[in-house]
């Protein structure tokens, strides 16, 4: 399924990035400092010179106060590894949904490649799909490029997906779930998951008006778009009714579930503007800490 990402779009995405410094100037060096002590920016402590330590390091004027000769110890900035993990099951497949998420996407991955985080894009379904590594804002082009080329399809397990994701080490870091969180066996197990692999977590809610619309009254056939399971239904307008408080019920308790346990939420509307949608992100004050 082609989705083109032009000129205008990569002004938003530029646009987002000058927003993003500036919605974050000082935050990300308190957020990402490490316990490591190394050669950076933020004094942490002294500890005694040893033989074989860079003399440089030495406080002179520790050394002129208590006549002992002390190193400054620094604590570490590190990278923030990003990990972004895209639904590509086939309940996703309705083209204004499926291209809002890669927009999101691409946004997302945009916006962490230019602050220099390592950015790991990782489809899924029932599994992961093949992993894209990359740091640099030149790497966006084959970003753009992998988002372009895939395609809704199969069925969703969140739960299968995040274990196989958690079946190889990683540094912990951030995680973006981008899915519509329609899985038969619930969304719980597989979030709770990862913030036990000690992730940041923020979901990308990515819905459509027909997600709640039973479509119209009247005798039809609905099919499930993922396993492909037939149900004839008369549609009442009461029924009609109960089907969109279902869906709505589905969407509150994803919001609730994510305040509970601490994992940043936003819903993606395939009829908003997808800039909007990033920056109602940023002015949660937790996206890409």
């Amino acid at each position: 399924m082609a989705l083109r990402f032009d000129d205008d779009f990569l002004r938003k995405l530029e646009y987002l990035h000058v927003v993003s410094r500036r919605a974050l100037a000082g935050q990300n060096r308190a957020d990402r400092i490490t316990p490591m002590r190394g050669r950076g920016l933020e004094f942490a402590d002294h500890r005694p010179y040893a033989a074989g330590d860079d003399f440089r390091h030495i406080d002179w004027k520790a050394y002129k106060r208590l006549n002992r000769l002390l190193l400054r110890l620094f604590d570490e900035e590190r990278d923030l590894p990003m990990y972004l993990l895209l639904d590509v099951s086939r309940s996703m497949a309705e083209p204004a949904k499926f291209d809002m998420a890669r927009r999101v996407a691409a946004a997302i991955c945009y916006i962490g490649l230019a602050h220099l985080d390592r950015l790991t894009l990782l489809p899924f379904t029932q599994g992961l799909g093949q992993e894209m590594v990359g740091r640099g804002k030149a790497r966006i082009f084959r970003v753009f490029e992998r988002l372009e080329r895939l395609e809704a399809d199969g069925t969703t397990d969140l739960r299968a997906s995040f274990q196989a994701f958690a079946t190889r080490p990683r540094h912990p870091g951030l995680v973006v779930v981008i899915s519509d969180f329609l899985d038969p066996g619930g969304f719980e197990a597989g979030l709770k998951m990862l913030r036990t692999l000690g992730h940041d977590v923020f979901v990308v809610h990515v819905t459509s008006p027909r997600d709640r619309d039973a479509g119209g009254f009247g005798d039809a056939r609905f099919v499930d778009a993922e396993t492909g399971e037939m149900r004839d239904v008369d549609v009442t307008p009461r029924l009609a009714a109960m089907y969109a408080q279902a869906w709505d019920a589905h969407a509150t308790e994803l919001d609730r579930f994510c305040v509970r346990y601490d994992i940043g939420c936003v819903r993606a509307d395939a009829d908003r503007p997808f800039d909007e949608i990033i920056l109602k992100a940023f002015r949660l004050g937790r996206f890409l800490a």
